[in-house]
């Protein structure tokens, strides 16, 4: 892949992490925070969506290089895994 390639696919999954940001988490506190978790997960899961397109030789929405159909889907498969786990709360429990 050339850098060009790289730059689309990091600009397309840097856009998928914030209209999920803004779709799912417009009230919380800590939204900083959920915004690069979301960058974060959009991004691999951008990458094995195009891992997983080059692997299989699957096709979606092919443009040059660069797989955008199965990559959107695995960076929203992981987006919502992450917001999941995100959400899952720590009881402070004491053994004693």
């Amino acid at each position: 892949m050339t850098i060009p390639t790289l730059l689309l696919a990091l600009l397309l999954s840097i856009l998928c992490g914030a209209l999920y940001h803004f779709v799912r988490d417009r009230e919380k506190t800590s939204s900083g925070w959920m915004l690069l978790l979301y960058f974060g997960a959009s991004t691999v899961g951008f990458a094995v969506g195009q891992w997983v397109s080059m692997w299989r030789n699957w096709t979606l929405l092919k443009v040059g290089a660069l797989e955008i159909g199965l990559g959107m889907i695995g960076s929203l498969l992981f987006l919502i895994l992450s917001e999941w786990l995100s959400r899952i709360e720590v009881k402070q429990e004491s053994g004693v």
